[in-house]
């Protein structure tokens, strides 16, 4: 049985970790990697079946227009071209995608499958071509001819909110919704206030760019009525329960199957548009049906992320004490609402505030759509952008009242005795509008940064100009939520060898389940870790499971794997005690052999097929936190930025495994590095994408940023769960964009630059330099 150990106490579930086995806390290297270094991994793409067609997508060219006709004729007449579907191939009205959280406006955005009448973005879906194989289906969607009458786009949320043109015929304007945040009396505040300064920020749109691109293999089996469809990430549980009702097949008929998954960050893995069209072809046809999609068609089709403008207000008395905050935000969200697309919306409104005391706030997000591909989820969404809001006002604030950076902060940090804390609530609450921080030292990360990163030493450099460059150090604070609920499902299995099958609804998108789960299961069965094997992710593996996102993986599933393991240690222990003609208090547990007083004893293989199914419920998140520092160097005369030192502290709860923790942690933040200085989906006025190849996209190189240090403390396990660990998986892209802005406003203080925008390139950076010495 689990036994919770940790120099903090804590009370009811949480005092449940094991004090003898030291997996859990070991930096033990994960065991997926070896597959993977020796190219044994197995990625959709990799997989073939007998008769297998290839799928490639007709895709809209052109922002907004009518569409008139579609002529499949030219593309038919192709060698080993067998089909075109079109909307008028699919049932009436054209299916839509369901949304993952209630939201009472949103009806009305709700994407098609296909196009029909009206294209909405470019990239969008207009057609599917069946072939052969995959190059002689693309040859045959270049041949699908398009008839659209082009319409003027709306390019960006100014045109949006203007409402000249609806998007959505019958809806009154183009924002789809509005999420409020509101504590206290923020007016009352303002007006009381002896400081108060606005302000506007833009953070650019970017979206995740995984190694591997999506890909869906689709099988049809007519005899038994079951569909599969491999290639599952991030959500298979909610993707199969969408196909079976947009199928309107029984949920036990579908099955979605995960291989090896090439990166997730939050926008693989959710139901897209053709997650419907390659079943629906695989079942119409009764071939299976693969689909690949290239770079190219990944800009164009996967979700986007982040694109948002604010206008915001902060009020402080004369000491630096926050009392209020009030504004707008305005995310540009696409041309449809995804299933996730709100999630952004709704982040932003409730974390700009981040790990800061605000007393009074009153916020609006609003969600507008426009003619670019539809938005959702991109590690630490709403987050990033809200951490980048505001730690660019208290920078600003603190130089207007002449007071210390780092004490303007510390002054307003939570502290450990307001523990739990309640944060700002989010109307229409969608599940997640009312939460609070569970536990922590916020003074504790920060001041550990403040050490490690020599701030007091770097700051000497503050502002000067050495050898040609512009020294500045800044800081940025954050809060991280995960393990997000209602719950996760596990089932362990003794096999005839005596080894322990562990399944569990948490799915793998390259963040180690594989390791991480043997570490939390070996240790709840006192087993060696050799003798567990986890299998995670597949439908066909539970009959329910949630999946992995916002940072919940480790926190729901390693959990339901603790409380399953306790559950099947009982159950050994009364098997074998039956077995034994003892009582079960008297049978002991040793690497899973199960002894009498007389030393006859029970091996895990004379129980085999021994099982127990659990989960553990739980809708409390669990808040990681940390301080970020930044020291760089800007070049003036054309405006590049190099990043000298930067440094992340946070404290994650219970460290499972410290190797793989620190990994998520440097990733996030070179990712954060990315988002800062060189990533930007950029579009022009007619909705016409402007990047189609990763030399448009500029991603961080291993060379960039070679001065990253992470330092990740256990100091405050959470009281929600009972590992005690919080997710730590998008903490460390959370501060990057704040922390190195505040450290270029301060490299240029003389000139009095202030970024406000993203991203940082060399043009802005120059821009910037040339417009303040113009004023100066």
């Amino acid at each position: 049985m689990l036994r919770f150990r940790s120099p903090h106490s804590l009370s009811g579930a949480c005092k449940l970790m094991r004090i003898v086995n030291t997996f859990i806390g070991a930096p033990i290297q994960r065991v997926e990697d070896l597959r993977f270094l020796r190219g044994r991994g197995q990625y959709v793409d990799d997989l073939t079946r007998p008769g297998q067609w290839h799928a490639a997508i007709v895709r809209s060219p052109v922002a907004y227009g009518r569409l008139r006709s579609i002529d499949t004729s030219a593309a038919l007449a192709l060698p080993g071209v067998y089909a075109v579907v079109t909307a008028q191939d699919l049932s009436q009205p054209i299916p839509t995608i369901p949304f993952r959280r209630p939201n009472p406006t949103i009806a009305p955005y709700a994407q098609p499958v296909l196009a029909d009448g009206v294209v909405r973005y470019v990239g969008e879906p207009v057609a599917l071509v069946l072939a052969d194989c995959a190059e002689r289906a693309e040859d045959g969607a270049q041949a699908v001819a398009l008839d659209i009458e082009h319409w003027p786009a709306v390019a960006d949320r100014h045109a949006s909110a203007r409402g000249e043109t609806l998007l959505v015929v019958g809806t009154a304007g183009n924002c789809a919704a509005v999420f409020t945040a509101n504590d206290g009396d923020a007016d009352a505040a303002f007006r009381a206030a002896a400081y108060t300064r606005r302000e506007q920020f833009r953070v650019q749109r970017v979206t995740a760019m995984t190694m591997e691109t999506r890909g869906l293999l689709a099988e049809w089996d007519e005899a038994t009525g079951r569909l599969s469809v491999s290639g599952a990430a991030k959500l298979p549980f909610f993707n199969r329960r969408t196909m079976a009702a947009m199928m309107k097949l029984p949920e036990e008929a579908v099955d979605y199957v995960e291989y090896d998954v090439g990166g997730g960050f939050g926008a693989r893995g959710e139901f897209y548009p053709e997650d419907y069209l390659v079943a629906f072809a695989a079942r119409k046809y009764g071939h299976p049906v693969k689909w690949v999609e290239d770079r190219r068609e990944h800009f164009m089709a996967i979700a986007h992320s982040r694109e948002t403008e604010c206008d915001l207000e902060i009020a402080l008395d004369r000491d630096g004490t926050i009392i209020g905050l009030r504004g707008d935000i305005w995310v540009d969200i696409g041309a449809y609402v995804r299933p996730n697309g709100m999630t952004p919306v709704r982040n932003v409104a409730q974390f700009t505030s981040g790990p800061y005391r605000v007393p009074n706030m009153h916020l609006k997000a609003h969600a507008m759509v426009t003619n670019k591909t539809p938005s959702g989820t991109y590690r630490g969404p709403g987050r990033f952008e809200g951490c980048f809001f505001m730690e660019r006002l208290l920078d600003m604030a603190a130089k207007d009242l002449g007071l210390d950076r780092l004490e303007i902060r510390r002054r307003n940090l939570i502290a450990l005795s307001e523990m739990p804390y309640p944060l700002v609530p989010v109307r229409p609450n969608d599940g997640f509008g009312d939460t609070a921080c569970d536990s922590g030292d916020y003074s504790s990360t920060f001041d550990r940064c403040v050490k490690d990163a020599g701030w007091h030493d770097k700051l000497k450099l503050n502002g000067k100009l050495v050898d040609g460059c512009y020294h500045g150090v800044g800081v940025a604070c954050f809060i991280e939520g995960g393990g997000s609920g209602p719950r996760e499902n596990a089932r362990i299995v003794i096999e005839p060898d005596g080894s322990f099958a562990v399944y569990v609804g948490s799915s793998g998108v390259g963040q180690g389940v594989e390791t991480i789960m043997a570490q939390v299961a070996a240790d709840a069965l006192e087993v060696p870790i050799e003798r567990v094997k986890v299998y995670h992710g597949s439908t066909t593996y539970l009959k329910e499971g949630y999946g992995s996102y916002g940072s919940r993986a480790t926190v729901m599933g390693g959990s339901a794997i603790v409380q399953t393991a306790n559950a099947l240690v009982e159950k050994i222990r009364t098997a074998a005690a039956e077995r034994l003609g003892v009582s079960p208090d008297a049978v002991t547990l040793q690497d899973g052999v199960a002894s009498a007083p007389d030393g006859r004893h029970v091996t895990p293989a004379e129980l085999a097929g021994l099982s127990v199914d659990g989960k553990f419920d739980n809708s409390k998140a669990t808040y990681s936190y940390g301080t970020a520092m930044a020291h760089v160097a800007v070049d003036p005369r054309i405006g590049s930025i190099d990043v000298l030192d930067y440094v992340v502290v946070d404290d994650v709860g219970r460290i499972v495994n410290p190797e793989t923790l620190h990994g998520q942690v440097i990733g996030a933040a070179v990712q954060g590095l990315g988002s800062t200085f060189t990533e930007e989906i950029a579009y022009d006025e007619h909705g016409q994408l402007l990047v189609g190849s990763l030399v448009d996209y500029m991603v961080p190189l291993a060379t960039d940023y070679p001065n990253l240090r992470a330092v990740s403390l256990e100091e405050h396990p959470s009281p929600n769960n009972p590992l005690g660990a919080k997710g730590a998986g998008e903490g460390g892209i959370i501060p990057v964009g704040g922390a190195v802005s505040n450290a270029v406003a301060a490299a240029l203080s003389s000139l009095g630059v202030e970024p406000r925008v993203l991203p940082l390139t060399p043009p802005r950076i120059w821009q910037l330099i040339q417009d303040a010495q113009k004023r100066s």
